[in-house]
């Protein structure tokens, strides 16, 4: 028993302590020496969508891909093959990314002339080189008197489809950048630039804006993206795309096999919402049990007692039942924020993390979304989340992520948020709640983590509205009309990926079906299994379990964990 719990935490006994192979430390150093050349590249070539930029990083990342071909794999330690697998999917990955965007690009190149010229003055700007600026003053003249002709002539164009579209969008925007780093620097200094640029620099300012904003209003006007009512305009990405970022992601299941593990998990939360509701003596009628738990929000003013409050009792409870180290720095170093109204409008409940954000009516807030920002918020509810948003969330997650193996960069939110997720379903267990309102709490997150696999997947493979989303997750959920277009809004907005609302649920499963295959068969303890997840960093699960079970990889792996039985 002792000798496997050690095998785990050392990665399959093949590394002692203190001590690494010289093969560990060419893959530390690979991945080290990547993050940083990267992170120089993307400061040096600052110009999204330039061919030079996209040229160069197509160059870097095809280099690494050959220098991990160089690595010895067999001589690999369980971890070191998990990095070299993981990594060699990241370098393909970008490739492929890149190879989209120069296609893209081409289609959509002729709508911008005279660029080539903006990105070499740009070039020019980066190791001060005197410019010729009357030259570069008649470019700009020349360009803004071009784009104004392309901008009569884009509505009436055919064949750019929504990716051409928004590449059109980050174009313009690349572009103005790039005027913005030449003038910034050069005027006021060079007395020939400022004679002759900033004219002709404030006419092409405007009209880059302008600019990308038409690309935006023909991508939001296209069939099928269009504003259903709801004031939220996305694009579904269809079947096939979520497939390929499933297998990505190392999730081997189907879409529908997905809403299918969804709808049976809301089965679980039907059932136990009725108990709760009974016991409350609403007998079936849950929605109306909701209303009351609803109601106990605390006056303004008083949120951050309250989630101190439930704080102090979840970490108790982590001591109490030994589940999980959390070094004391961690604890002394959080703090909390008061959530902005606009961020509100994307984000109606509490964040997490070192800074606790809470969302909270504010005095310039509408009393209508006041009401429903502090129903939203009450007691049970953030009592079901405060250990998802601090300890052993990710509070912990990003404290532990900057002291073990930070040169993992492998983020996925199915660690990110299935981690955080697991908690909320291990306390569950573990009968953190004390009442029946804190049940409802508890419940209500679970069927809002079901919800968004089945509102997020049936969104993307266009058989549900943004609006028909928000009406989900009011009705079947729970939620008050505002939060949930909030959530809605963040879903489709573009700044997460478009499985990141499924990671939750799925992540949080895969962690638990880990807890089952190590805790429950006695190989480890909790807090054995728990410590060691957090010293591995952020991976996709699979990747964990192949570590903390020392399976022996191969150079191709593929995803095949059938974590959740249909």
């Amino acid at each position: 028993m002792k000798k496997f719990i050690y095998c785990l935490l050392t990665a399959g006994c093949l590394i002692a302590a203190g001590s690494a192979t010289a093969q560990e430390k060419d893959m530390v150093t690979l991945q080290q020496h990547y993050d940083a050349d990267k992170g120089s590249l993307l400061r040096f070539y600052r110009i999204e969508n330039s061919p030079e930029r996209r040229e160069r990083l197509k160059t870097f990342h095809s280099d690494y891909l050959q220098q991990l071909g160089r690595i010895n794999f067999d001589q690999l330690a369980t971890g070191e093959r998990v990095e070299y697998v993981l990594f060699k999917m990241k370098l393909q990955e970008e490739i492929r990314q890149l190879d989209v965007e120069a296609a893209e690009y081409n289609k959509v190149a002729g709508w911008f002339p005279e660029a080539d010229k903006i990105y070499a003055a740009e070039k020019l700007r980066r190791r001060g080189v005197k410019q010729d600026a009357q030259a570069l003053a008649a470019t700009l003249r020349d360009m803004a008197a071009a784009l104004q002709e392309k901008a009569r002539q884009l509505p009436a164009a055919k064949g750019l489809d929504i990716y051409q579209l928004r590449r059109g969008v980050s174009t313009a925007r690349g572009l103005w950048t790039a005027i913005h780093s030449i003038y910034d620097f050069y005027n006021g200094y060079d007395p020939l630039f400022t004679w002759w640029v900033p004219a002709p620099y404030k006419k092409l300012d405007s009209v880059l804006k302008s600019y990308a904003v038409l690309w935006e209003q023909q991508a939001k006007a296209l069939p099928g993206v269009k504003d259903d009512g709801s004031g939220i305009v996305g694009f579904p990405i269809g079947k096939d795309e979520l497939v390929r970022q499933l297998q990505q992601e190392m999730i081997p299941y189907t879409p529908e096999e997905l809403i299918e593990i969804a709808n049976k998990e809301f089965a679980f939360c039907d059932a136990e919402m009725l108990k709760a509701s009974q016991e409350m003596g609403f007998g079936k009628d849950w929605h109306k049990a909701m209303e009351k738990v609803k109601n106990t929000y605390v006056p303004a003013g008083e949120q951050p007692d309250a989630i101190m409050k439930i704080y102090d009792e979840s970490m108790a409870f982590l001591r109490e039942k030994n589940l999980i180290t959390i070094p004391p720095l961690a604890e002394e170093t959080w703090r909390m924020i008061m959530m902005t109204p606009e961020r509100q409008l994307v984000n109606p409940f509490f964040t997490g993390g070192e800074v606790l954000s809470i969302s909270y009516p504010t005095d310039d807030m509408e009393e209508g979304d006041k009401l429903m920002s502090m129903r939203g918020n009450n007691p049970h509810f953030s009592r079901a989340t405060v250990h998802h948003e601090l300890f052993a969330g990710h509070a912990l997650e990003q404290f532990m992520n900057n002291r073990y193996k930070s040169y993992r960069n492998f983020d996925t939110p199915f660690w990110v948020e299935g981690w955080s997720l697991y908690w909320e379903m291990l306390l569950w267990d573990q009968r953190f709640p004390r009442s029946p309102e804190d049940r409802i709490g508890m419940l209500f997150w679970r069927m809002h983590r079901c919800a968004r696999i089945l509102f997020s997947l049936n969104y993307h493979l266009g058989k549900w509205t943004p609006q028909q989303c928000i009406d989900f997750l009011v009705e079947r959920v729970g939620h008050e009309r505002a939060n949930a277009a909030g959530e809605v809004r963040r879903s489709f907005k573009g700044d997460y990926s478009p499985l990141y609302q499924v990671a939750y649920m799925i992540g949080g499963l895969q962690f638990m079906a880990l807890k089952k295959e190590l805790v429950d068969s006695g190989k480890m303890t909790y807090q054995q299994y728990h410590d060691a997840v957090m010293k591995e960093n952020s991976l996709p699960v699979e990747m964990v379990r192949a570590i903390l079970t020392n399976q022996q990889l191969g150079k191709d792996f593929r995803t095949s964990w059938r974590f959740y039985k249909l």
